[in-house]
């Protein structure tokens, strides 16, 4: 539970409000413009009306949330995060959100000498240079444990004195 009371936080305030007035703002259209105005849907009864009322402005509630969701995560990794939330907002059916979740970065972590956030994507800390993982001695890319030549200029590892990662 505290995983998703963490997440819950990335989401910024104003998203919170701005789905919140969203929400009742669709409730309120519904109760009194739609099933007064629209004669299939006051005949509705109570039960359904309720339901609908309650349903419908929910998934726009969800939605807003997700985009302010999508704001804050993309900050807190270090992306381009108002072209991601554009991209949520333009993309029908929520598909600017899924690809989001696809193709973003992982979580920053901290360099184990100068505490500086690092993205996971480098294999040095680029305030102090400390070296965050295996990389090749010809091309100082990036390894990964299993391999026997590099993948990037395709020198032998195994011939290769490999220094291991700093401690984290």
């Amino acid at each position: 539970m505290s995983r998703m009371r963490e997440e819950m936080k990335v989401v910024p305030r104003a998203a919170w409000v701005t789905a919140g007035c969203v929400y009742l703002g669709l409730v309120l259209i519904l109760w009194f413009v739609a099933y007064r105005h629209e004669p299939g849907m006051g005949a509705w009864p109570e039960w359904l009306k309720v339901v609908f009322s309650a349903g419908v402005p929910l998934m726009m509630f969800l939605y807003v949330l997700f985009i302010g969701y999508v704001y804050g995560d993309a900050r807190r990794r270090g992306m381009r995060h108002v072209m991601w939330t554009l991209l949520a907002i333009l993309i029908p059916n929520a598909i600017g959100i899924i690809l989001y979740f696809i193709v973003r970065y992982p979580l920053p972590r901290g360099c184990p000498k100068c505490g500086a956030a690092v993205s996971a994507r480098f294999p040095f800390c680029p305030s102090c240079g400390t070296a965050l993982a295996q990389t090749c001695p010809q091309c100082h890319r990036r390894l990964e444990p299993a391999w026997s030549h590099c993948a990037h200029c395709g020198a032998s590892l195994q011939t290769a004195n490999l220094r291991p990662p700093a401690p984290c």
